[in-house]
């Protein structure tokens, strides 16, 4: 598209009042040729994300039953198992699988189960799009409806709250990345008549009747937007890396939260469980481990998760010379930040990292090579989930690995492709 075309898009953008940048360092976030999915495209997508999304719920029982595995396995810290062990085996509420397709098939390179974002991009570019294609379905269009009947369903379910809802959105209020998806949700909360005040973790404190208020409104539900391994300590995950100038867990803030969801007056969504489905160790443990699952399970792992493994396990020289294989990834880590991609880096480069990288922190995932479209693009296919069912979509484009210089595209459906109702 030329310069006036997407000037037209980005005014069109603009005037969400959401998405208030179309432009990054100049450059255009956005690409108004859309990602086109058969309709058994869409659903072989969305049936490979719910599988691994079941392979995870599966993992967490298993460690659920047995504890041991929370150190011995994924080494938490005790915070980290501390928000587990207050949560366990709840975890889930509304995920995103990254799915790429491949020459072999679909592959799935990691379940973010934590704190999903982009909805903001995917709703809103889609519904900026899919005027000027109506031959093609917007599978976007029922995300908020089934988001927010997660949270009324959760709210009854943990806090035995009732509509109209009291919602704090806590998130990380100095970074501004994810401001846009805050909004959303707040449109959305909005828009059912909730009560919705926004903050950060420092903004909540205890309330009467043991209850969690932020800003001094007691709240419902809490939606969370702040990483699980953000409230507790925070340790780097390389061995020549200096302390982190915030290291101590928010102890303050995660205690009148943690007191407010062990009583039962506050729903958390997602559930502070989703600390160990989102540590990349699980996908080890789903590879190494596979054996002690159904078949069910071992089969979705087979098909759809690139062999991974914990990186201290695996031959030091093995790697080396391997290094064009393989992927390595500390345990916490997100898109392009402590994701090494070994055919990117020199081989001097590849024995650094893995000297470096500290034992217990991080897994080596097999590479994949994303087969392109007709336009020569990449693409990354999240693939919302909501209470382990398939939402939507939000399309990546980009020449490498997806990181924050990819552009997002509207992903639009050729047919009839409707999600499955509970």
């Amino acid at each position: 598209m030329n310069d006036d075309d997407y000037a037209r898009l980005g005014a069109r953008l603009v005037a969400t009042g959401i998405l208030s940048d179309p432009w990054m360092d100049g450059r255009p976030r956005f690409d108004a040729r859309p990602l086109v999915l058969e309709a058994d495209e869409a659903r072989a997508l969305s049936v490979a994300a719910e599988a691994i999304c079941g392979a995870h719920e599966a993992l967490c029982r298993v460690v659920a039953a047995e504890p041991a595995h929370l150190e011995r396995f994924f080494g938490l810290s005790p915070v980290q198992r501390l928000l587990w062990e207050c949560s366990a085996p709840l975890w889930h509420g509304l995920a995103r699988a990254d799915v790429f397709p491949t020459d072999a098939g679909l592959a799935i390179c990691e379940l973010n189960s934590d704190t999903p974002s982009g909805e903001a991009e995917a709703v809103l570019l889609n519904a900026a799009v899919a005027p000027d294609h109506p031959d093609l379905t917007d599978p976007n269009t029922g995300l908020e409806a089934r988001f927010c009947a997660l949270v009324e369903h959760l709210a009854a379910e943990l806090a035995g709250r009732r509509p109209p809802l009291s919602i704090g959105l806590v998130y990380p209020t100095e970074m501004p990345e994810d401001l846009s998806m805050i909004q959303l949700y707040r449109s959305w909360f909005s828009r059912r008549g909730w009560s919705v005040v926004l903050g950060s973790p420092y903004n909540l404190a205890p309330a009467p009747g043991a209850r969690v208020a932020l800003f001094g409104q007691p709240l419902d539900v809490v939606v969370r937007h702040y990483k699980t391994d953000w409230w507790g300590e925070r340790l780097p995950p390389w061995a020549d890396a200096a302390p982190y100038e915030d290291p101590e867990p928010l102890s303050g803030p995660l205690a009148c939260l943690l007191q407010a969801a062990v009583e039962g007056t506050v729903a958390i969504v997602n559930p502070f469980g989703s600390v160990l489905p989102q540590n990349k160790r699980a996908m080890a443990f789903l590879w190494e481990e596979r054996a002690r699952f159904a078949p069910a399970v071992q089969a979705a792992v087979r098909a759809f998760l690139p062999e991974t493994r914990r990186l201290e396990g695996l031959d030091r020289q093995r790697l080396l010379d391997e290094r064009t294989l393989w992927v390595v990834k500390s345990d916490y880590g997100c898109e392009g930040d402590e994701v090494i991609l070994g055919a990117a880096v020199s081989d001097r480069e590849w024995a650094a990292v893995l000297e470096a990288a500290l034992p217990g922190r991080w897994v080596a995932q097999r590479r994949f090579e994303v087969r392109p479209d007709a336009l020569g693009r990449s693409f990354n296919v999240g693939v919302y989930l909501v209470a382990g069912k398939a939402a939507g979509f939000f399309a990546r484009a980009s020449e490498g690995p997806t990181d924050y210089s990819s552009v997002t595209v509207p992903t639009l459906v050729r047919g009839v492709w409707e999600p499955e109702d509970e």
